[in-house]
This record gives C-alpha cells, structure tokens and sequence, in this order.
C-alpha cells in the first residue's frame, strides 16, 4: 500500500509559479509512489489536475495581510481533525508557524525553505517580522530541513549553525509549448521580432524592471520589450515603469497563467533578462535556460550559484550602466551569447530535472518513514 503524503503551504493547484511550480513538478513525478493530497485555493481546475492525487481547496481569503495566514489555518485544523497522513510536506517559510503545531499529531514533517521573504518590497513591517519569526521557527523544529538554494543554506549554517540540506529546483522540457496560443497573443499586442522578454509572477520593484527599463532606455534600444507579469501590486512602482517606458517599445502583457503560451512567447525573444534583486533559487531562470534563449541575468549569488559567466552574461546587480553594457556586447557577440545558452540548457538537463529533484526528495521522505 502506497504511503500517505500531504503536501501544505501550496496556495495554487494548477501552479502560477515558483513554489507551486515546483510542487506540480514534484508531483507529477511523485504520482506513482505515493498517495498524493495537496491543500490550496479552490480553483475549478484543481481535482483534475494531476490524475490520481486528492485536492483539498478553500476560498482564496481576500483580506489583505492575513488572508494566507487565514487560509493556512483552515488548512491545519482540516489536517488535524480530518486528515490522516504518513509524510507532512510543508513547503514555504510562511507556512512554518504550523510546523511546531503539526507535530501534535504527525511526527514525520519535512519542511522546505524557498527564500527568505522579508527580503520582499511587498511586505509591511509586521508582515517582515512575522516571516522572521517563521525562520526562526523553521529553523528550531524537529523537521526534516531543505531549501533550494545554496547561498540560502550558507546563510543558515552561519547565522543559527544548523545544516539545512540543499536540494535544488528541477525542471522538465514541454512537448508541446501551444505556439498558436504564444503566436495570437503576440499577433493581439503587435509584438514584433527580433523583441526582448522578462517575466515574473508579480512586477515588483525587487523584480528589477526599472533597472531594465534604464538600461534599454540608456542604449535607445527600438526592438519590442516583453513585460510579463501581474502588475496590480504596487501602483507607486507601476507608474514608475510607465514613466520609464516613455520612448520604448513596452508592451506589458499582464500574468500568463498557461505555462506552455508564456515559455513560447520566451522561446521566440532573442534575449531574457532577468534583473532580480533577491531570490530563492529561480523557476523562471531555470525554465528559460531549459528553452536555450541567451540570458542576462544580475549577479546576485542566487543566480550565479547556478549558471557560470560560460552559461550565463552577468551584470552587476543594480547598476543599469553595466546591464547596457552587457545588453550591447550581446548585440555584439550573438553567436556567443548562443553558444553560451545552449551550455545553460545542458547544464539545466543534466543538473536541474524534476527527476534529479524528485530522486533527492524520495530519498529524504524514505529516511522519515524508516525512522521510529
């Protein structure tokens, strides 16, 4: 009989990105082997998802602040009360204020860390401290601890001496990407070729748009300038880069939640950069890597704890002088730039899979189930 394992602190179920990303993709790959429950927001397309894995869904509580907070408790108490399972995954550091809660009644917990949110500009004050305090928490837990990126591991070991096991994000080639979906859409905001691209799951100002945006302004760049992403989470930041669009060809295309039509639309850029300020170990970069577009990406360690200067163009983080300058020697060196993201995408195949993600994990839930 296949063992029981909950998935907790998922919000999206289909995935939107990052965290839930790397879950659907852990997931899938996971199927087989063990009977799969996931928590998350109600969404129509949830229990049909992933043939063969059970859904839990709450409404998505709209009060800002503590709405995911709210979310999560019905979460735990419908964990508590109702559930009954062999492995807890808590999978995000907003979620480790339940960890200690959990082992109530489950003893085998593992919990991953993807980042250090406070780092986050859309977070207040409270909330900054509130994901302080779950650091802290998952940190002292007994729980099985991973986290994805190195640097982040390097960062505990330091500031608490515990060692939390690095276990990197994987990621899969599509077969297919929905090129006429990419293609209507590109057709819709008369996007032209060659056009340069950037998404995220939300445009903030630690995304590093307006560090783009300088750049290209800096350089009188007249090619087409994909900005994809959610842009209803700051305003003040949203006007500052309408501001920085003035003479440029920016066409903001707003979130695209159908994975296969965003990579597409990626595929066909001459260039992805990728100017974030902080980040756990990235799901966007990784993805593109996987499509061999040439990246230039910031050189926070983040990123260059994953890809070389021989994969990856770096600029300094920040400093959109030196972002124009790497734009213009790519302009420059095209068929090195080429060369280098086909070493990326190798690079992604033989070290970042979901399968090499989902073998590491498997290994680790194993180790919990034999335990006493």
């Amino acid at each position: 009989m296949k063992k029981k394992l909950a998935f907790f602190g998922v919000k999206y179920f289909p995935s939107k990105g990052g965290v839930s990303r790397t879950t659907e993709n852990l997931i899938r790959n996971l199927k087989d082997d063990f009977d799969i429950t996931i928590y998350c927001y109600k969404n129509k397309w949830a229990q049909n998802n992933v043939k063969g894995v059970h859904v839990i869904q709450f409404n998505e509580i709209p009060i800002k602040g503590i709405g995911v907070f709210l979310y999560l408790v019905k979460c735990y108490f419908h964990m508590m009360f109702k559930g009954d399972y062999d492995i807890i995954h808590v999978r995000k550091i907003d979620a480790a204020f339940f960890i200690p809660l959990l082992y109530l009644k489950y003893k085998k917990i593992l919990a991953t860390s993807h980042e250090s949110p406070y780092k986050r500009d859309k977070w207040n004050r409270l909330a900054r401290l509130y994901f302080k305090m779950n650091e802290r928490i998952f940190i002292r837990s007994k729980a099985k601890l991973t986290v994805i990126s190195y640097p982040l591991s390097i960062h505990y070991k330091k500031k608490y001496n515990r060692e939390v096991l690095f276990v990197p994000n994987g990621v899969e080639e599509l077969d297919d990407y929905k090129s006429s979906k990419a293609n209507i859409l590109l057709n819709d905001f008369h996007i032209k070729k060659p056009y340069i691209s950037f998404a995220a799951r939300r445009i903030m100002a630690t995304k590093g748009v307006h560090t783009m945006l300088l750049a290209l302004n800096h350089l009188n760049i007249k090619n087409d300038i994909i900005i994809a992403g959610e842009a209803n989470h700051s305003e003040k930041y949203i006007n500052q880069i309408k501001k920085l669009s003035i003479g440029l060809n920016v066409k903001q295309i707003g979130y695209i939640s159908d994975k296969p039509t965003l990579l597409n639309i990626i595929r066909q850029s001459e260039i992805f950069i990728f100017p974030s300020e902080t980040e756990g170990m990235s799901i966007m970069l990784l993805e593109v890597a996987l499509l061999g577009v040439p990246i230039i990406a910031s050189d926070i360690p983040e990123n260059t704890a994953v890809f070389n200067d021989d994969e990856v163009t770096y600029f300094k983080d920040k400093d959109y002088i030196d972002l124009a300058n790497k734009i213009k020697w790519f302009y420059n060196n095209k068929d090195l730039a080429v060369k280098k993201s086909l070493k990326a995408k190798e690079k992604v195949h033989s070290k970042y899979s979901g399968k090499t993600m989902t073998m590491h994990y498997k290994k680790l839930y194993d180790e919990l189930l034999k335990q006493q």
